[in-house]
């Protein structure tokens, strides 16, 4: 532990540049550094209990240093509490094991127009403060001749939401991702949110919203998106 401790202190005493600019100097804008979500080779060394056990104790320091009262009823289960939710809930689509089982099924209707499931609720996190990142999916694709569950559309948003986020890569994580299980380049994500990191610190701006969009194959046309769009804002 006291060996990890010096490379977390090392860490964040780095003052490397970033195309010329400190992190200070870039503030609150958006690094989108790839399409993988950064993990460390070893981060499942740990089994979730082991990280709960370890996020409770680490949690309990920073309320401590906060000044918080962990001897007061109200606070004491606090720190187990929040670790739980870490792994369990908000951050559990970090763990692949955790990924939903996704069947395909022959497209018997022989549908061949889009399929838009629309006005997926989310909630993710901001990677760059751990603060709420509350919005909305719409996600489309054209059946190559195979199709998945409804239900399966949603629960993937939600895998790749539950975890520190940036809008830009979760859009095309999920965009991409059903790209390979639909066996078809035909899919469409639009991404409609609320960061918390702007409207409750920062600029405090409660009124800007950020969109983002993923668009592949046939819904690369001015045509098919403006379908798209039409579906959504029907």
């Amino acid at each position: 532990m006291e060996n990890q401790n010096t490379v977390l202190e090392s860490l964040l005493d780095t003052q490397e540049l970033l195309n010329g600019y400190s992190h200070e100097e870039i503030g609150d804008d958006h690094l989108y550094t790839g399409i993988d979500t950064p993990m460390k080779p070893n981060a499942f060394a740990l089994s979730d209990d082991e990280k709960k056990e370890s996020i409770a104790q680490l949690f309990a320091k920073i309320m401590d240093v906060m000044g918080l009262d962990l001897n007061d009823d109200s606070l004491r289960g606090t720190p187990k509490r929040v670790a739980k939710m870490f792994i369990d809930e908000i951050y559990s689509g970090l763990n692949p094991a955790n990924k939903p089982k996704v069947a395909l099924f022959e497209n018997k209707y022989h549908y061949n127009q889009m399929l838009v499931e629309k006005d997926i609720t989310f909630y993710s996190n901001c990677e760059h403060h751990f603060v709420p990142i509350i919005g909305k999916a719409h996600v489309a694709y054209i059946s190559s001749g195979k199709v998945i569950g409804l239900s399966k559309l949603n629960r993937m948003v939600q895998y790749y939401a539950k975890r520190p986020q940036v809008q830009e890569r979760l859009t095309n994580q999920i965009g991409i991702e059903l790209q390979t299980i639909l066996e078809t380049p035909d899919v469409a994500v639009i991404i409609d949110a609320k960061h918390l990191c702007v409207s409750s610190r920062g600029i405090q701006d409660d009124t800007s919203a950020t969109v983002t969009s993923f668009y592949g194959g046939a819904f690369n046309t001015p045509e098919k998106i403006q379908e798209l769009y039409n579906y959504i804002n029907n």
